[in-house]
């Protein structure tokens, strides 16, 4: 298709041209993101908040404001309905009982089932105590620093230090964004989210390797070349690879989110969301970070032998 022939072949688009405009557009992205998570806050699924998760169907279409009048007698310190499916005949109750413990809860969910009765089907129902819930909060933190710094150090060792700190900036960069888009929306942050965000920190650091190692290359092969029109040239080389196979997972995101439901809506807007940002970050973080320095400082021979004793 000729809307999509441009990138299909070589390129030869000035990326460093824009690297200010870059700088700028990252730096009010995480600002912006830090406000709205530091004063907004987050919308904590079941699996960190503690509390009760129930998801029933009826044959007919529901009646919200007539189930929570039904509900008001239950004694719950905080309810939430909310119609989930095409139709209306789905629905998911999230509650918080004023004491956490299992068997408050329980109380809790048989009052319920009692109360609406044999006419629903009841599709799931969860169970998270409190602690449970700030143990996985913690969880999720370790991995994620976990992983950045896991990834940091594959990249310090398989190429230099310069690359190694833009690619750990650009991480974090795309983290920070993810997150705040995350709280600004108002999406679930739960279990599957975490997932979500760990996959699209392996994908942008999947793009920046990729850019860093034609870098490298043509760092060998382009002695003499400005190293502003190496960065662009290497940009280039790859461009055509790289939007095709983001092409490809966001799309595949993008109907995950139309027809996933809502329990895998928060999963699919992170994968999405990180699809753009880290195709994005890999080129005008990652890449245009490396202008800062001298990248030719230490080449004083053809040949690098590389931090695993190997010479490439």
């Amino acid at each position: 298709m000729k809307i999509f022939s441009w990138v299909t072949k070589d390129t030869n688009i000035d990326f460093m041209k824009f690297r200010k405009i870059g700088y700028t557009l990252s730096i009010a992205m995480v600002l912006l993101s830090i406000v709205c998570i530091v004063f907004k806050g987050f919308n904590y699924g079941i699996d960190f908040s503690g509390g009760i998760l129930i998801e029933i169907k009826s044959p007919n279409k529901i009646d919200m404001e007539a189930v929570r009048k039904q509900l008001s007698s239950v004694d719950l310190d905080d309810m939430n309905l909310q119609s989930i499916g095409e139709n209306g005949d789905e629905m998911m109750i999230r509650a918080q009982t004023k004491s956490q413990d299992e068997k408050a809860q329980m109380n809790a969910v048989n009052a319920i089932k009692t109360i609406l009765g044999d006419q629903y089907e009841y599709r799931r129902v969860e169970l998270v105590g409190p602690q449970v819930g700030n143990e996985l909060k913690k969880a999720g933190v370790i991995a994620s620093v976990i992983a950045i710094f896991a990834i940091t150090l594959y990249i310090w060792f398989r190429f230099e230090w310069q690359f190694a700190l833009g690619a750990m900036v650009g991480l974090i960069h795309d983290l920070i964004t993810t997150i705040g888009v995350l709280s600004l929306f108002n999406f679930d942050i739960s279990l599957t989210t975490i997932a979500a965000i760990l996959t699209l920190a392996g994908y942008s650091v999947n793009d920046t390797v990729v850019n860093y190692d034609r870098i490298r290359e043509n760092l060998r092969k382009y002695k003499k070349m400005p190293q502003y029109d190496l960065l662009n040239k290497s940009t280039n080389d790859i461009f055509s690879r790289t939007i095709l196979t983001g092409l490809t997972t966001l799309l595949a995101s993008i109907a995950l989110f139309i027809f996933g439901g809502d329990t895998l809506r928060s999963f699919s807007f992170t994968i999405a969301w990180g699809v753009i940002i880290g195709t994005y970050s890999s080129i005008y973080v990652s890449t245009t970070m490396l202008n800062l320095f001298n990248l030719r400082a230490n080449q004083e021979t053809d040949k690098t032998i590389n931090p695993f004793g190997n010479i490439e």
